[in-house]
């Protein structure tokens, strides 16, 4: 008989600022691309981290939330949480950080840690960046296999 599948989600928060400007355009172009974002400013952010796996009999869990809350503090809180994503996460150095690249770079960032444990798959980060707007990304494939 084969184990129930099962997807788990954390949730934290973390305020930070950036700037979206890309090096490549005028000052121009980069204002009427990114308007008002091209200034400095902040949000307050919201990450959702969702892990896939097995419920193994023996724990009944797919993996501990509070081990995924942990490994989510340590991995990002810790390092963005206040801070200028331009100038001062050094994953996130060069890079524009809209919250598509931002969610792309946490992934990039948690994927290796949760794979850590037996049975777990990272499958979805879910970037807030206000109440309003969010990403989602589910990793580097098109996942056509997430079944």
């Amino acid at each position: 008989m084969s184990l129930p599948t099962v997807e788990i989600t954390r949730r934290v928060e973390f305020s930070a600022a950036h700037r979206l400007c890309s090096p490549q355009l005028s000052e121009a172009e980069n204002r009427r691309l990114y308007g008002p974002c091209y200034e400095h400013h902040g949000h307050n952010y919201a990450l959702e981290v969702t892990v896939r796996g097995p419920v193994p009999t023996e724990t009944g869990m797919v993996m501990d939330l509070n081990r995924l809350g942990m490994l989510l503090d340590e991995e990002v809180v810790s390092v963005v949480d206040h801070k200028h994503l331009n100038h001062d996460v050094p994953f996130l150095e060069g890079l524009i950080p809209t919250a598509e690249v931002v969610a792309v770079a946490f992934w990039e960032r948690l994927q290796p840690r949760i794979e850590e444990f037996e049975g777990c798959r990272l499958d979805r980060i879910r970037l807030f960046e206000s109440r309003e707007n969010f990403v989602d990304y589910h990793g580097p494939t098109d996942r056509a296999s997430r079944g």
